[in-house]
């Protein structure tokens, strides 16, 4: 199961989604690459790690002055069946 945080401010935005195995890996980073392909605005992408093996994708966009990147990440979240976000 994903788990996904997403955070937001004035021009800063980030969607942070995190899994437990290496098909959960592949799976998200599938899905987000071909999302983030068919748009102009481009995010930082960075994978953290966290406690007991899981690691965490985070995707922000920085200066996303016209906020195209809430139906991004909507895009994402749909794309990736999350259901609970924090």
């Amino acid at each position: 199961m994903l788990d996904a945080e997403f955070r937001s401010e004035e021009k800063f935005s980030r969607l942070s989604i995190a899994y437990d195995n290496e098909n959960e890996k592949q799976k998200v980073n599938q899905q987000i690459d071909i999302i983030i392909s068919k748009y102009t605005i481009k995010p930082e992408v960075y994978v953290t790690g966290v406690s007991n093996g899981k690691e965490v994708l985070v995707i922000e966009y920085g200066e996303d002055i016209n906020r195209e990147s809430g139906a991004i990440f909507e895009e994402m979240i749909q794309a990736l069946e999350i259901t609970h976000l924090i």
